[in-house]
């Protein structure tokens, strides 16, 4: 355990977009909600309970929540959609592509129960994939916080961005670190922790891994530097260019597959503009499966200690 951050309690992500939600909506009269049968994963009971009349529930049917969410916007609108992210992009692809971002449609599309840490589930609900389908589209945003308090900043933030945004969050209960009623940047990433041997990029449920691995990396006599990656897209390319210059090298952490997430955009970014030696942390082209959070993580390589192997391995690789 690291002593640099304090853990405040443990949240879920979903409750954070719950609340962040409920608070948006109070000081935003256009804000929306639409869900697919699902508002109590979704923790959306709260807004749906104070604005009854800006509440849709659309039941078992996303790609016409995604259908009716564009049309909204048309009057003014700035519609939340909610359900799970393997239902919020694999099965309503068409929809997002066609309704929302080909036309730059003002769409916020809320995705929970996010990566392996669905849990018992299983593959067939769990998404690994999101983040590569939703960062290909043109004029799509996609914002993947780490904590509570974070997921809360992101959801009240994207209100007064313009145009489509995909928000992606977990079911389990993570630690909650960042700071309360933080200011939430779009596409600014935020330095956790200096260091100089290697630089940690590291997003959602995995920045807090990154910083128990920093500390045992600390304790070993390395000094990795920790970087929060909330914005996938649009990337703070000046941020990990400044940290590789001064590292020489990089370990991503992410619970996405290797391709198309943010450890593929990190890798063509340095391709072209600062080649380094760069290690990913993430699942290797595989589907998932039941079991816990904890025990998911730990299979496929996602956990405190992969982190850890992964820097030992990428430094060896700069000497």
């Amino acid at each position: 355990m690291t002593t640099a951050f304090t853990i405040q309690n443990n949240n879920a992500t979903r409750d954070g977009f719950g609340d962040g939600l409920y608070e948006a909506a109070q000081k935003n009269p256009e804000i929306v909600g639409l869900c697919a049968d699902l508002t109590d994963s979704l923790k959306m009971g709260k807004f749906h309970k104070e604005f009854p009349t800006r509440f849709f529930q659309v039941g078992i049917a996303e790609a016409n929540m995604i259908g009716i969410a564009a049309g909204l916007t048309i009057g003014g609108k700035i519609p939340y959609t909610g359900t799970f992210a393997n239902f919020s992009t694999g099965r309503v692809y068409d929809q997002i592509r066609q309704s929302v971002a080909y036309s730059g449609k003002n769409v916020k599309i809320c995705a929970s129960h996010a990566g392996v840490t669905l849990g018992e589930d299983g593959a067939t609900h769990q998404i690994l994939e999101d983040i590569g389908l939703m960062k290909m589209l043109p004029h799509m945003t996609v914002i993947n916080p780490c904590d509570y308090n974070q997921t809360k900043a992101a959801t009240i933030a994207i209100a007064d961005y313009e145009g489509p945004v995909y928000l992606r969050f977990g079911r389990p209960s993570v630690p909650n670190f960042t700071p309360e009623n933080q200011k939430f940047e779009i596409g600014k990433a935020l330095h956790l922790i200096e260091g100089k041997d290697v630089s940690i990029f590291a997003t959602g449920h995995l920045v807090w891994k990154a910083i128990e691995a920093q500390a045992q990396l600390a304790e070993q006599g390395i000094s990795a530097e920790v970087i929060n990656i909330h914005t996938i897209k649009p990337l703070d390319e000046e941020a990990i260019l400044a940290s590789v210059r001064k590292t020489g090298c990089v370990v991503s952490a992410e619970e996405h597959q290797r391709n198309g997430g943010l450890g593929d955009s990190i890798a063509q970014l340095l391709a072209l503009k600062l080649p380094s030696p760069l290690e990913m942390v993430a699942v290797n082209d595989s589907f998932g499966e039941s079991g816990t959070p904890a025990q998911l993580l730990t299979k496929y390589g996602l956990d405190t200690v992969n982190i850890v192997d992964a820097v030992k391995a990428v430094i060896a690789r700069k000497k």
